[in-house]
């Protein structure tokens, strides 16, 4: 589902972090052995001025006049174009941008005349209480949510065993026989921390590198000579009966070059269930990332990169569990890269001594995969005051 013109932070100013989590209409979490969040993406996009759109709609592509899109900094050429986006690790992942770094927005040099910044968010969210097959639904196994086509009325070919295109927005995945679920609203309640931009902050780019990436390498040179093709999900085939669990293992490795070079400032990996580990790996004799492996539920993964000095090729290892079959497998490495240079000649870290916090909850009827907007609390938190209440979004 897709929320467009979210309520979310205005003017020139450097994001510090968008932390977001699925909460019931108490305001309390919902675990994820009942509605499984399986991802959900922050996109900015440029909205001409004058023309209305619902803020619960369709996809509506950014391909229209209407909308343009303002991507990240890439590397993939279609897709994976969200400044923010995590799934089920969400909780207890820390997104804070360290200082003196920010994510630079708002700039109004960089909106086209006649246009204005503007936020869309897109969640999806399976309800898996009583499911028949769990991890099935979370993976969005076709045959369990018996659907033959996609959401654009495409026809689902028959080698294509699970993925995004058998789960869209109001599907429903298989359930127990006799098991009579209850209505209720649920929300994704988001906080943004953000500061006003000044000439002290270090801006830093969005880069997200996907392992299905079909991007290859001419030669001994590292220059991008082709598009960076991202399919974001692929399939994981069992291992043959011989093979005993505990050798069973898979492992996708691509060769990947950054438009330059810079320092990693942030990185957090997304990887689905079964994942055992992934790494992002410098070359020309550069040492690896240091990752450390934190397991904040047992659905996800989650992996937070130091930061060190990268030069523009890496290479992106992927390792998993294949005793059994997966579908719709990810794995996406979010990174925040600072330019070297301005970070060489930066003696200081400034003070911060305002961080604007913008409280918000997107609401969501969810009844097995079935998802309607239906309203927002709005919090906002600005110098010592405090404003709270209830602004509808759509009724």
């Amino acid at each position: 589902m897709f929320y467009y013109d979210i309520d979310f932070p205005k003017g020139h100013i450097a994001l510090k972090s968008f932390d977001a989590e699925v909460v019931d209409e108490a305001g309390y979490l919902v675990p994820l052995h009942e509605i499984y969040l399986h991802h959900w993406v922050v996109v900015r996009y440029y909205h001409r001025k004058g023309v209305d759109v619902a803020k619960y709609h369709g996809n509506l592509g950014f391909h229209k006049s209407d909308f343009i899109i303002k991507r990240n900094s890439g590397i993939c050429d279609g897709g994976l174009s969200q400044y923010f986006g995590l799934g089920s690790e969400t909780r207890k992942t820390i997104t804070y941008v360290p200082d003196p770094y920010g994510i630079e927005v708002g700039n109004p040099v960089e909106v086209p005349p006649g246009y204005e910044e503007r936020w869309m968010l897109n969640v999806h969210a399976i309800d898996t209480r009583a499911a028949e097959d769990r991890l099935g639904c979370t993976e969005c196994r076709c045959d369990l949510y018996n659907v033959s086509k996609d959401e654009y009325d495409r026809v689902i070919e028959p080698d294509y065993i699970g993925g995004l295109r058998c789960c869209y927005d109001e599907t429903r995945c298989r359930v127990k026989d006799g098991f009579q679920g209850s209505r209720r609203s649920l929300y994704l309640k988001y906080t943004v921390k953000y500061i006003d931009w000044d000439a002290s902050i270090l801006p830093v780019k969005i880069y997200i590198l996907d392992v299905t990436d079909t991007w290859k390498r001419t030669g001994k040179s590292i220059a991008t000579v082709a598009r960076h093709h991202c399919l974001i999900e692929y399939l994981v085939e069992s291992c043959p009966a011989s093979v005993s669990n505990v050798d069973c293992s898979h492992t996708k490795k691509i060769p990947v070059t950054f438009p330059s070079g810079g320092d990693i400032i942030y990185g957090v990996a997304h990887q689905h269930t079964g994942g055992t580990g992934m790494a992002l790996h410098g070359e020309l004799g550069v040492r690896p990332v240091s990752v450390n492996l934190v397991v904040n539920r047992k659905d996800k993964l989650v992996y937070e990169a130091m930061a060190i000095q990268c030069l523009p090729s890496k290479t992106v290892i992927i390792d998993g569990i294949n005793a059994q079959r997966h579908t719709g497998v990810m794995g996406l490495f979010y990174l925040l890269v600072a330019d070297h240079q301005q970070s060489l000649i930066r003696s200081y870290i400034p003070q911060i001594e305002e961080i604007v916090i913008l409280h918000n909850a997107i609401g969501a009827l969810v009844v097995f995969g079935i998802a309607l907007l239906v309203g927002a609390v709005v919090i906002y938190q600005r110098r010592n005051q405090r404003e709270e209440g209830y602004k509808p979004i759509l009724m």
